[in-house]
């Protein structure tokens, strides 16, 4: 009994954090969404520097540890510019997830049978009309399990802001843990927000799976 009180104590403070992590994981999630989406294009349909441009960038930032990039983020380039943890640590998370979030969309648009963009091409829309127009809202709605998954990894992923200071979840789960002594009830009542968090995101992103999933 004493061991749910605590747990409810310490939720009680914990959940104050749940905004935080929410809002990190948006801000990344559109960030990488952006990142991925125009580097996609860009290995599909761009010449040949500009698909080798995106090219490294995605095989690079994916052979990074995301902590790293929150690091040289937050320590070296914020000198030069105002960035608070917040953002520094949302805007690594979203650069790092945007080269995951390039080969889901680069898949999803090679995807889209090439007849469709020939088609595009004969009723007289340019190039670029047809990928906007015709290629890419199919290729996202492709993309969306995948995207999906990603999402759900980034959501988890902003556990790792709290090594600059951000008051998310973890991180006041640790502020508890060196307060009181007591890690298990601490880290316990961070699972439990995790998981509800994570289960809430995965109906949410199913049911947009289902409502738009796209049969070719």
């Amino acid at each position: 009994m004493e061991f749910v009180q605590d747990l409810i104590t310490t939720l009680n403070f914990i959940v104050q954090g749940l905004w935080v992590t929410i809002g990190v994981t948006l801000v990344a999630l559109t960030v990488g969404l952006a990142f991925g989406l125009v580097t996609a294009m860009l290995r599909v349909y761009g010449n040949a520097f500009f698909r080798q441009v995106a090219t490294v960038y995605s095989v690079i930032v994916r052979a990074v540890p995301v902590i790293v990039i929150i690091f040289i983020l937050y320590f070296v380039i914020a000198r030069f510019v105002n960035l608070s943890p917040f953002l520094a640590g949302s805007l690594a998370l979203g650069f790092a997830s945007g080269a995951y979030q390039t080969e889901i969309f680069r898949g999803a648009l090679q995807a889209v049978p090439s007849g469709q963009m020939t088609a595009a091409r004969a009723i007289g829309m340019s190039r670029f009309q047809a990928i906007v127009s015709i290629v890419l809202p199919q290729a996202v709605r492709l993309a969306l399990p995948a995207w999906g998954n990603e999402a759900t990894l980034v959501l988890k992923d902003s556990t790792l802001v709290f090594v600059v200071g951000v008051p998310e979840i973890l991180r006041r789960a640790q502020q508890v843990s060196a307060r009181t002594l007591e890690p298990f009830v601490a880290f316990s009542a961070a699972l439990l927000l995790y998981l509800v968090l994570t289960l809430l995101a995965t109906q949410v992103l199913q049911w947009i799976e289902r409502r738009y999933r796209l049969q070719l």
